[in-house]
């Protein structure tokens, strides 16, 4: 694997290799808590948000399927996106994605008031699968169930609309829905930005 695509792929391998090891060790300082610090009885702490979790809570995750359906996203749509746009404005693009996922979600979890943790590069890999969507937008892309081709702008704008509404209806709990799409608002931003420099 090359390019921040791969090290991004593999800088979360070693972190989830960390996390079968240490285990709450790693979740209490770097998953992303909600602001305000309060007392988690089973963790035997007190958790709250800190600054470096805008980062950190992007290499952690939440069990084996979770990390693998995140990389193997990464590694189909990164490896794409990365050629077109170089490798830093590719990683550039991923951090924003990643922090405007964090911001979205310290807001919705602020407003929830649950104090749960939030895990996984599925910010980051939400921003990548619009940018995919953005910068080859007639690109066949085959789902799984079902097998449907369909161009990637449909698939992009598809998936945006599921996950709204799974945000917004409160289905399939625990996913951090309106993540996603901070994550794919991040990229949106940044890809819009640099076409308005180049106008």
């Amino acid at each position: 694997m090359r390019g921040v695509t791969g090290a991004l792929i593999l800088a979360n391998l070693f972190a989830f290799a960390l996390q079968a090891i240490y285990g709450d060790a790693l979740l209490v300082p770097f998953a992303l808590w909600p602001v305000g610090d309060q007392p988690v009885p089973e963790l035997g702490t007190v958790v709250g948000f800190r600054p470096w979790q805008l980062a950190t809570y992007a290499f952690l995750h939440g069990g084996g399927t979770h990390l693998f359906l995140n990389m193997f996203a990464l590694w189909m749509f990164g490896r794409d996106c990365e050629a077109a746009l170089g490798s830093r404005r590719f990683l550039v693009l991923y951090a924003a994605a990643v922090l405007t996922a964090a911001l979205v979600q310290l807001t919705v979890a602020s407003a929830s008031g649950a104090p749960y943790p939030t895990v996984g590069a599925s910010g980051g890999v939400f921003g990548v699968l619009l940018a995919f969507g953005m910068l080859f937008p007639r690109r066949r892309v085959l789902l799984l169930i079902p097998p449907i081709p369909m161009p990637a702008w449909l698939f992009v704008s598809l998936y945006g609309a599921i996950e709204l509404a799974s945000g917004v209806l409160g289905t399939a709990a625990g996913i951090a829905h309106f993540a996603h799409l901070g994550g794919m608002a991040g990229a949106y931003l940044v890809l819009r930005s640099w076409r308005t420099r180049a106008a």
